[in-house]
Order: C-alpha cells, then structure tokens, then sequence
C-alpha cells in the first residue's frame, strides 16, 4: 500500500486547467476593478485644494516628478531629425499669456538677485551663437510634430551674462509679460544642451503666435514647459509657480 507522501497528483484535465486560470484571471479583474472603483470614489469626493487638485492626485504627481528626477541624465538628448523633415505649418500648441502684439519696447528681464535685474533686448541674445535643434515636440494633448528652431543655448546664455553662480539653484521661473502664463523647470534639464532661448522658427524669425520675439524650446519636456513671449526670467531653490501644475499636471512633465 502506497503512504500519503508517496501518493501522486492527480494530473488536471485540459479542460480543468482552462477553468481553474479563467477562474484566477477573472478573480483578479473583479478585485483590480473593485479597487479602482473604491480608488475613484476617493479621489471623487476627496476635497480638492485651492486649485482644485486632490491631494491623493497631487501625491502621484509628485512620486512620478520623484522617479523621473532621479533617472534623469545631464548627457541625455532628444533624438535628432534632418531639417527636411520638420513639418512647414507648426501647430500652436497654447495661446495663454499671447494676447495682443508686442511692441518696439520689448525687453527680457532677469532676475539675478532681489533687486538686481539685467534688461536685453532681442539683439543683445542673436549677439550670442546661433545654435538649431530639429526634434520631435510632443504636446500632452497627444500630438507630435518634428520642428526647426533657432536660437542660443540656455547655457551659452548663463554664461555670457555672468549667471553661473544662479547655474547652482534648484529652478528657473519664466513669465509672459502680461503675467498670464508661467512656468517652473529643474536647472538641469534648462542646462542640457538643446534647451534653446529661441528666436527663430524654420529659418525665419517666430510668428506672433509662436512666441515672438523670444521663448523657451526644451526638447526634453512636454510643450507645455515651452514658455512663449518670454517676459521675465529668474531663479530659484524653490518651485516657481506653474500654470499647468497648479491645473493638476506633472510639474516635471520630462519626456
């Protein structure tokens, strides 16, 4: 007689192998569902903050600005295009903050330290090297396009106007001159070199509705960290405020 220890499995038919894993499969569908419906019940009656965003949302906003912060690399490029490949009619990706026409008065205000600010003027930055990035700009509404822009390196920038010491803050802030639109992004992806102070669209000055004189091309972000009309620019270990980040968007929104 066989012992207990010595007794063999008894082998599953094809048929009941089939039912036991539509059993499991189902079983862990009922239970991932139940728990993001009990997930949108939170977050659909959690209180929202002074701009309307959940905390629970605000939390995975900031894990995910964590996560992509640390596995950032200062030597990463956006992949590179040949110039016949841009498209010739670039899309507006945002018209916020481009109210009205600029007039001859136009300035760039930086912001070295309180009460010490350095104005220039479109000239004083093409004075700079020209430098052309051809990328692939995403916008988080879900679209792409492969463009050509012109301009001077953020980098070449900081170190013509005797800015490397700001080069060791956390941010840079940016605003229209209206005041309408701004932004917050980390100093090393405004460091990294395709990051453009741009003034050129296609080989030709930018349009009025593509940021004219002067905005932000960084390919290493969603378009809506690409400021337009550059107004003001100053630094900073603390964020700056964000238009899209204080509307429930990542405030990294690294690609």
């Amino acid at each position: 007689m066989n012992s207990p220890a010595n007794k063999v499995p008894k082998k599953r038919t094809v048929e009941q192998e089939i039912r036991r894993r539509t059993i499991i499969a189902f079983s862990v569908f009922f239970v991932c569902l139940a728990c993001g419906g009990l997930l949108f019940a939170r977050l659909y009656n959690e209180p929202a903050d002074a701009n309307n965003v959940q905390p629970t949302l605000r939390g995975g906003l900031k894990a995910n600005e964590k996560m992509f912060s640390l596995f950032y690399s200062k030597t990463r490029e956006a992949k590179k295009f040949p110039k016949s490949d841009a498209v010739k009619k670039v899309r507006v990706n945002g018209d916020v903050g481009m109210d009205g026409e600029l007039d001859t008065s136009w300035r760039l205000r930086v912001v070295r330290n309180p009460g010490d600010t350095l104005s220039l003027t479109i000239d004083d930055i093409k004075a700079l090297p020209k430098t052309e990035v051809v990328f692939d700009f995403k916008c988080v509404e879900g679209w792409s396009q492969v463009t050509w822009w012109g301009g001077v390196r953020f980098s070449d920038f900081m170190k013509k106007y005797n800015l490397v010491q700001q080069t060791a803050m956390h941010y840079v802030g940016m605003v229209t001159p209206d005041e309408s639109y701004y932004v917050g992004n980390d100093m090393p992806s405004m460091l990294q070199p395709q990051t453009l102070l741009c003034y050129e669209m296609n080989g030709k000055p930018l349009p009025q509705n593509q940021g004219y004189p002067l905005r932000l091309i960084i390919p290493v972000k969603y378009g809506i960290k690409h400021l337009k009309r550059i107004g003001v620019m100053f630094f900073s270990n603390d964020k700056p405020a964000d238009y899209w980040a204080e509307r429930g968007y990542d405030y990294f929104s690294g690609l």
